[in-house]
Order: structure tokens, then sequence, then C-alpha cells
């Protein structure tokens, strides 16, 4: 593993009435923002064209002047620092990556380490961190940006962020250039450095569904730079304050919330684990006991390998003798979503649930979904410690 024994902790970001106005414009870009970012968590700005949220991230590293109010890293107000300065300490990633096409990948990633003035050696073992980080090849370091797929070039883009080790990054739809496919494995990489970094991210997109997969939090702003709400992605699907936010988040926010979750975080029905020549009377007992009225038959590695038949269970002992096979076979770590789509693909209410060895782990069956969308979020720290106002 890379050393990361010179990585700095993250440190908290917080708008005070944050206030935007250009000249001549008849009322603000942003007004009056008031929020909590805690350390190390995602906070997605999100709205419609016009609504202020690329502004507001803007904000933070003085590309956008406050015009009133403030925001405060780590408690010291921004202001209280040089631009310069002040953005040598934030990471930042755009959505056309703003690669430098005359140098190569790893004096990209170096942008910001030769501004602060790290030596060579210094710069070249964390340029090898960064790219083992983002799942590059060490010699992707002497390549040019036209060498590489969009996605790689994005992942340039990230590396370039985390570089000097910021305690804050600012994202400005940062995937929005990529295609569909690709845009999501990206996503899916961010989110694995998150969790093993935990920065304080300020993230801009204009895609709900991004937004919910990506935030810890949520700002919906509306027309003028207005908090129209601030929450989990949960209580914000659960809960919308408004109608505007109804209407933002779409009239599908039931099914989105499954987006959320993954199988493993829910409760699983239990069906009867049962192998050929099993006794079967111990069979019969086991089915009486399990949620589901149906046998699964596992081999000695406890894999399912279909649904007993009434017939497999009428000798003494149990044959292998099925009435369907074990599909969909779900996994632990699929999003609820997925695997609803799996059970209705497959015509079927239940589900096995397998884990990372391939053995029977429990099952997913359409009433455990029903009761995860009619669950409430649980309670969490929204109001007013994180809203200033």
């Amino acid at each position: 593993m890379p050393d990361r024994s010179d990585r700095s902790t993250a440190e908290p970001l917080e708008f005070v009435e944050a206030t935007k106005r250009y000249p001549g414009a008849p009322k603000p870009a942003v007004d009056k923002l008031s929020l909590k970012v805690p350390a190390g968590e995602i906070c997605v700005l999100v709205g419609p064209s016009g609504c202020g949220k690329t502004t507001a991230m803007r904000m933070v590293n003085r590309m956008n002047e406050i015009t009133s109010g403030d925001i405060l890293l780590g408690g010291r107000s921004v202001k209280d620092r040089k631009p310069a300065e002040l953005r040598r300490e934030i990471g930042y990633v755009i959505q056309h990556i703003g690669l430098f096409p005359h140098w190569t990948i790893g004096e990209n990633i170096a942008t910001v380490l030769k501004l602060q003035d790290w030596d060579k050696p210094r710069i070249a073992k964390r340029v090898e961190e960064l790219l083992e980080l983002i799942s590059l090849p060490a010699d992707t370091r002497d390549r040019y940006p036209s060498q590489l797929s969009g996605g790689q070039r994005q992942r340039v883009g990230v590396a370039r962020a985390l570089a000097a080790d910021p305690p804050v990054m600012l994202m400005d739809e940062p995937f929005g250039a990529i295609d569909p496919i690709n845009r999501e494995r990206l996503q899916n990489e961010f989110l694995r450095l998150q969790a093993e970094l935990r920065k304080t991210i300020v993230f801009v997109t204009h895609d709900i569904d991004e937004a919910i997969k990506m935030g810890d939090r949520i700002a919906i702003l509306q027309e003028g730079g207005k908090l129209a709400q601030y929450a989990p992605p949960a209580e914000l699907l659960m809960y919308p304050a408004s109608r505007f936010v109804e209407d933002f988040v779409g009239s599908d926010r039931a099914l989105k919330r499954l987006a959320l979750q993954r199988v493993r975080d829910i409760d699983l029905w239990t069906a009867a684990a049962i192998r050929v020549g099993t006794p079967v009377a111990e069979a019969r007992a086991k089915i009486e006991e399990a949620d589901v009225p149906y046998a699964m038959l596992v081999d000695e590695g406890g894999r399912p390998q279909g649904w007993l038949s009434d017939r497999g269970l009428t000798g003494e002992r149990v044959t292998k003798d099925l009435r369907s096979p074990a599909e969909p076979k779900v996994e632990l770590d699929d999003v609820l979503r997925d695997a609803l789509a799996d059970l209705l693909t497959s015509e079927t209410r239940y589900g096995a649930v397998v884990d990372h060895t391939g053995a029977l782990a429990g099952i997913l069956s359409l009433e455990v979904i029903q009761q995860f969308l009619h669950a409430a979020p649980a309670a969490s720290p929204t109001g007013a410690d994180l809203l200033t106002e």
C-alpha cells in the first residue's frame, strides 16, 4: 500500500449567509446560503440551471468573491487568506478536466506540488502513489493527455486535485462529459476512493440521480440561489420540504431510495438450505421454520442449485428434483434497485442472495423491498445543527 503518513485530516466547511451579487443584476446569484458540511462528507449542490450552484461552489476558493456573509473552512474565514494561497489548499476538479496537453501525466498531476516547492524525489513518490490510487499503470506518468481515454483523463484530473492532500475538494460536474457506462464506473471508483480518504467535498451536478448516489447530504437550490432543502438523500426523498423539492426530485422518489441501499443493509428472509441425501423429515422441519415456504437445494459449499420440488421431498431422503433454477442470484453488495430489476426480469417473488463465496446468505423477496420502501429513514442531524439560519 502507498505511504499516506503525510495525510492531513479533512476539515468542516460552513456557509454563513453567503451571498453573491453581480453588479446590475436584479437579484443575488446566491442569496444568504447557510449550511454546514461535516468533515469528510460529500455535499452535493443541485438544482435547475441558473440556481447559483456553481457560483456557490466557486465562492469557497474565492474564484467568485463573496459579496456578504462568509464561508468558514476549518472554522477560519476564507477571506482571511490570499486567493492564490487558498486555491493551493483546495482541490478542484472540473467537467472538461483542463489538463495541460503538452505536459506529461506526471507533470499534470504535480502542478500544485511544484507551486508548493516540493523537491523532485518527493514529487515522484507522490505521483507514483496517486497513479496507484486511481488504478492507472505506473508508465502512464510519461504519457500525454491525448494518449488517454476520456475516463482516464478524468481520473488524472482527480489525482491532480488530490496531489497536495487538500482538506477540501470542489468538483464541478466532474463526470458530466463522460459516456454513461464510464460515468457510472468513475462514480463508483470515486466513491471507493472517498471511503478511504474521507475528504470534505462540495460536488456540483444538475442530475438528481447523481446527487442521490454521490452525496452524504444534498443541498437543493432554486432560482436566485435560495436553499430549498438540505438533507441526507433518504430524508430528502422521504420528506421533501416543498412542492418545488418534490417536483425536482421526481415522482419516482420512492424508487430512487432503492439506489441508496444495498442488499446487505436490509433484513433478508430465510429459506431452508437442503442438501441431497438429507432426511426428508429433517428437511420438512427446516421448511416449517423458514420464512419462505420452499426449500433451496444447495451443494456442499452451500451454493444454491435450485428450488426443490415436492417430488424431491417424497422419499426418505431428499433427491435432486427441482421446481425451478436458483435464479436470479443476487449479491450482498448489489443495490436494491438492481436487485429489484433482477426479480422483475425473472418474473419471480424470490431471489437467492449469495455472499462473496457464492454461498446462500438469505432470500430477497418483493415483500422485503416493499417493507423497505414504506419504512421511514432513521433520524439524522439535519435540522438546526446543519442549517445555520
